[in-house]
């Protein structure tokens, strides 16, 4: 069984899903600007490694709460 994680960056064009396939978590980011790319991760930890460095904590000055809640969606995969 496959359990599919919807996280939405900015709206419906923008997003990203994560699928929990056994052990494997596929992240699929989808952009308006670079269409869809794939991610693989075999653990959690990998996944939330890869969280930190793409969405640094930054880059989201002025903005914390929304930092805050993509962070919390990751979490709760």
């Amino acid at each position: 069984m496959i359990k599919k994680h919807e996280i939405y960056k900015k709206d419906k064009w923008n997003m990203m899903t994560v699928e929990i396939q056994g052990k494997t978590l596929v992240l699929r980011e989808i952009s308006d600007q670079w269409g869809e790319e794939c991610h693989t991760f075999l653990s959690r930890p990998a996944l939330m490694n890869w969280v930190h460095q793409r969405f640094p904590k930054e880059d989201f000055e002025g903005r914390e709460q929304e930092w805050e809640d993509l962070m919390k969606s990751f979490e709760e995969i």
